[in-house]
């Protein structure tokens, strides 16, 4: 079977992962959430049933009404995909909050007879460090470029591997929305690991969940980081001002709280989670790294 010269990445860390491989050029259509440099004019194929620039607690309980009805959070453009004719389309199984999900695509298709051939649809399904570099190589494989993707990973796991520690053990608390606040999850707790930290809420593989603040104050961890799923730095630092808010905090008292780049670095399952670990480990030894982080006084 020959390589498919015709992608459709329907979620942003496919779309990084493809470019990485040096594969944007193969790239007809992403999602409205794609954001690489290079996807300019690409054809988008998706937009959300939920208002993203809403205030954090009418996204969620929008988000938890489609979820308790049963509705897709995502809509996929049936007739375009057709139009494009891609010979592989990549999406994901690991958030239905985050991205199109292998159950859309089959209703975008169902009535479009001859768009997908057989075994066409790649599912990345990577809830943890190793899982993302399992997902790049099978997109490498899927791509017919297996070399590349085996290549990518191993740099990417040297990577990983150097990131140095900190020495202090700081328990850290990390939040991947505010209102109302839900712990990191997934690959995260590994980051905070990688770093030095001690994750007080949260463990590796297992999805972001809800908390309070009441079981937060209760943590009273001594470093808060602010990574809001689907925001850069600028946004979730005002996120983060909120925080400040809770002066029964020892990490508000002692100023610990800081705000990430989290669409960069932290949200999505691709190779920025490397440098992701080595901003956190920066963020434990009072470092700030430029457009990355920045500890809010």
């Amino acid at each position: 079977m020959s390589a498919p010269r015709r992608i459709v990445s329907l979620l942003p860390s496919a779309t990084d992962l493809l470019f990485d491989l040096g594969l944007g050029d193969r790239v007809v259509g992403i999602s409205h959430s794609c954001d690489h440099p290079g996807v300019a004019g690409r054809s988008v194929l998706t937009r959300s049933i939920v208002d993203s620039g809403a205030p954090q607690a009418e996204i969620d309980r929008a988000v938890s009404e489609a979820v308790r009805a049963g509705l897709a959070l995502y809509t996929v453009d049936g007739p375009l995909l057709d139009a494009l004719a891609p010979e592989l389309v990549v999406t994901q199984g690991v958030c239905e909050v985050c991205a199109v999900t292998p159950g859309t695509i089959e209703q975008a298709v169902r009535y479009l007879p001859g768009c997908l051939p057989a075994g066409s649809v790649l599912s990345l399904e990577g809830k943890s460090v190793a899982g993302i570099l399992a997902d790049l190589r099978a997109l490498a494989d899927a791509a017919g470029v297996p070399d590349r993707g085996e290549t990518l990973a191993v740099r990417a796991q040297a990577e990983w591997d150097a990131v140095p520690p900190v020495a202090h053990a700081p328990r850290v608390l990390t939040l991947e929305w505010i209102d109302p606040p839900f712990t990191g999850g997934h690959w995260v707790p590994e980051q905070v690991q990688r770093a030095g930290g001690v994750n007080v809420l949260g463990a590796p593989g297992v999805d972001s969940a809800r908390t309070t603040w009441e079981a937060i104050a209760a943590t009273d961890p001594d470093v808060i980081v602010v990574m809001c799923c689907g925001y850069g730095l600028d946004e979730n630092a005002t996120f983060a001002r909120t925080v400040l808010e809770r002066r029964n905090l020892r990490a508000v008292q002692n100023r610990q709280v800081w705000a990430v780049d989290a669409n960069a670095l932290y949200s999505r399952p691709a190779l920025g989670v490397i440098r992701g670990a080595a901003v956190l480990a920066d963020l434990l030894r009072g470092r700030a790294t430029d457009g990355a982080s920045v500890r809010l006084t």
